[in-house]
């Protein structure tokens, strides 16, 4: 397997799959690069570079104790970055792994960076606060910290309903898309998992939004119950200078059938333009 090692002594396991511009996947919480396979595969095929790798904390990567927060994670994501020498690089972030490429360029600037997308992604802050009446109330990730301490297998089970809108009526998600999440949120471990909710709630990246000087797509379903788009897209793009929000009506955190094959196009239309 493909890795690198973090200058505090962390494995992070990455795919690198064709050739061409480089376009890097970030994943959200809780799963793993397998989550950006289809897209990974998509954009290889069109000819470009496909790389995605495991956050810290899970799938294949080494799970330390310490490091489980959006700075490290940015800076995991510049040493693989510095690792493969990319240059003129396309980063795509969705949900956390959003957050992760956005406090990347506060931290790290574009001068390796092309483009950036950011689907259903937490900037600039997912936490309610007198400052953020949009965001969500403490109470609401103290559950989700409970479900991973609890009995979080069931708990990522019933989480994928709200994260692919099968609770929704008329969704036509399959259960192996539901079966797909829990399968790859069992190979995060339990302390990452746990402390990635604060790093993903209580993160502000607006300053880092700020930063993003390159052309940018913010693309974000309208029925996401898992980063509502009120706190999220709808406040991003007025800090992204050179920005282009994509609102999919109807559709979820997750995205899947119609919603998904929109995505890949406008995915694929944005990297060529």
């Amino acid at each position: 397997m493909a890795s690198y090692t973090t200058k505090d002594g962390v494995d992070i396991f990455y795919k690198d799959w064709g050739r061409g511009r480089p376009v890097v996947f970030s994943h959200g919480w809780p799963l793993t690069s397998d989550a950006w396979d289809p897209q990974l595969r998509l954009v290889a095929d069109a000819g470009h570079r496909a790389i995605a790798h495991d956050r810290r904390g899970g799938g294949r990567s080494g799970q330390p104790w310490e490091g489980n927060d959006l700075t490290t994670y940015a800076d995991d994501l510049a040493g693989l970055i510095e690792h493969l020498d990319l240059h003129d690089a396309v980063l795509v972030g969705h949900s956390t792994g959003g957050g992760e490429v956005t406090r990347y360029i506060g931290r790290h600037g574009t001068a390796r960076v092309a483009k950036v997308v950011l689907l259903g992604a937490i900037p600039p802050l997912m936490l309610q606060t007198d400052a953020n009446p949009e965001g969500l109330p403490m109470s609401a990730f103290d559950a989700l910290r409970a479900g991973v301490l609890g009995d979080r297998s069931q708990f990522y089970r019933d989480l994928s309903a709200a994260f692919y809108g099968s609770n929704r009526p008329g969704s036509t998600v399959s259960q192996g898309k539901r079966d797909e999440f829990w399968l790859q949120s069992m190979t995060v471990g339990i302390k990452g998992a746990y402390d990635c909710i604060k790093a993903f709630s209580e993160t502000d990246t607006t300053e880092d939004l700020k930063a993003i000087d390159v052309p940018t797509l913010i693309a974000h379903g309208d029925d996401d119950q898992i980063v509502p788009i009120v706190a999220a897209a709808e406040k991003s793009i007025g800090l992204v200078p050179n920005a282009t929000l994509k609102v999919y009506p109807g559709a979820p955190h997750g995205l899947t059938g119609a919603h998904e094959q929109q995505f890949n196009s406008d995915l694929l239309a944005f990297l060529a333009s």
